[in-house]
């Protein structure tokens, strides 16, 4: 015979363990949850900082090369790394280095610039002038069958770097590979029929010395008429043309300085390379890129201040510079007066 209770009492232990779980479910609910610590990936942080480590080392053997024209096998015996791993790190670099040169390396701005437009002894003369164009030579090793072509009026074997420089010492343009033995003009008309060459705006002008001779965009002195700061350490301009070469000639002194840092902070370009030609073409590259973000970063560093003193460009700009700007004080007190 069945009995009776049993439904009753399985029924009550359902409703019993229901409830329990409800309970629980609340209680759970109800619980305050305690945060827990993120997840960290040790392994890729590790992984990230070796890789900072190493990517820094990188940038210093490169810049250590460069500015202080240190070989591979010097490097190498300071960093502890092979000279194969020291070649690998370089070309790394360099390779990183060139790619910043459409944003470091840009063309100067429509307007007068502030150190023209804020001075009257070039406002009437160069309203319209964006910056000075020159060229420099800087030392190259070729095979010995073409060193002909390299050689010019520099001892040695060379390649004649072309630029153009802003006068706050900048270099909006460079053109690096060219024979030694090339003439400045021959350069210009390359970079000019260039489709990435050099851009001259509409209206605009750079500065240039007698070798360029007259063509739209570059403005040279007057031919047969003193030029040089040093012809006028003792006698003051005595006519239009002289006073305007006088003028020419002191604006023009910006790109003599660009030079004269750039190749007093990166060693190497006074010296033999060692490398292949085409690398040779990018560290002068290089070396302009870092050369305006230094300025860019610290306009005002003891190289900036003080680059050409012992270099040949010390008696050539700086104290004949003092000099003219003496006797310039004393023009502008005659014309005020």
């Amino acid at each position: 015979m069945d009995n009776p209770s049993l439904p009753a009492a399985i029924m009550g232990a359902a409703t019993s363990v229901i409830a329990l779980g409800v309970v629980l479910l609340k209680g759970l609910r109800s619980r305050r949850v305690m945060p827990r610590e993120p997840h960290v990936n040790r392994e890729f942080e590790r992984e990230t900082y070796m890789n900072d480590i190493l990517c820094r080392e990188q940038v210093l053997i490169f810049l250590h090369t460069i500015g202080h024209d240190v070989r591979f096998r010097v490097v190498g015996g300071r960093f502890y790394r092979s000279v194969e791993t020291l070649h690998r790190y370089f070309r790394h670099v360099l390779r990183a280095i060139l790619q910043l040169y459409k944003h470091m390396i840009r063309e100067p701005d429509k307007d007068t610039p502030l150190e023209i437009r804020n001075s009257s002894r070039f406002n009437s003369y160069f309203k319209d002038c964006v910056g000075a164009i020159d060229g420099t030579h800087v030392r190259a090793s070729v095979p010995i069958q073409i060193q002909g072509r390299f050689r010019g009026r520099k001892d040695g074997t060379t390649q004649n770097v072309l630029a153009t420089a802003t006068f706050d010492l900048k270099f909006p343009y460079v053109l690096a590979g060219w024979e030694g033995s090339a003439h400045d003009s021959r350069v210009l008309n390359d970079t000019l029929s260039r489709p990435r060459g050099l851009k001259i705006f509409e209206g605009k002008y750079y500065l240039g010395d007698a070798g360029y001779g007259v063509r739209k965009g570059i403005i040279s002195p007057y031919h047969g008429v003193r030029y040089h700061l040093k012809e006028f350490s003792d006698n003051p301009p005595r006519n239009d043309k002289e006073l305007f070469n006088l003028r020419h000639s002191s604006l023009r002194t910006s790109i003599e300085r660009c030079f004269g840092v750039l190749k007093k902070r990166f060693r190497v370009l006074d010296a033999e390379p060692f490398w292949s030609f085409p690398t040779q073409v990018d560290v002068v590259l290089a070396c302009c890129i870092i050369h305006n973000h230094i300025i860019g970063v610290d306009p005002l560093n003891s190289i900036m201040n003080n680059g050409l003193c012992g270099s040949p460009l010390a008696n050539d700009s700086t104290s004949r510079r003092v000099q003219q700007s003496q006797w310039e004080v004393q023009e502008e007190n005659r014309e005020w007066v």
